[in-house]
C-alpha cells in the first residue's frame, strides 16, 4: 500500500499542488472530521481529514486538487471538471472509490 508516511509529508504534498495549481494558503491543518474528507474558505485557509494518511497516495492527491481548485472555481460544474481532468485524468475512478470508502465506515 502507498500510504503517506506522516502528517508533514501529506502537508508537502499539499503545497507542491498549491504552487502548481497558483493557489496561496494561510493556513494548512489536519484534524479529525466527521463528515468530510477537507474543506477550505475563501480567506485561505485549508483542512484536510487526518484519515487521508492512511489512504492510497492518489485519493490524496485526489482531495488536495479538487479543494485547492474551489479557490478559483466554487462549484463542481463543467469547468471544474475539466481542471479535474486535465490535472488528474480520470477522476471519476478516486471519486467513486473515495464514496466507496465513505459508506463501509459508516456502515
Amino acid at each position: 500500500m502507498n500510504c503517506w508516511r506522516e502528517k508533514e509529508e501529506f502537508k508537502f504534498r499539499v503545497l507542491e499542488w498549491a504552487v502548481r495549481l497558483q493557489v496561496p494558503i494561510k493556513i494548512l491543518s489536519l484534524r479529525r472530521m466527521k463528515s468530510k474528507w477537507a474543506s477550505c474558505s475563501t480567506s485561505g485557509n485549508l483542512t484536510f481529514n487526518i484519515e487521508l494518511l492512511d489512504m492510497e497516495r492518489e485519493l490524496g492527491d485526489y482531495v488536495i486538487v479538487h479543494e485547492l481548485l474551489h479557490f478559483n472555481v466554487p462549484n463542481h460544474g463543467k469547468l471544474w471538471k475539466s481542471l479535474m481532468r486535465a490535472y488528474l485524468g480520470d477522476y471519476e475512478v478516486y471519486e467513486a472509490e473515495l464514496k466507496r470508502l465513505a459508506g463501509r465506515e459508516r456502515s
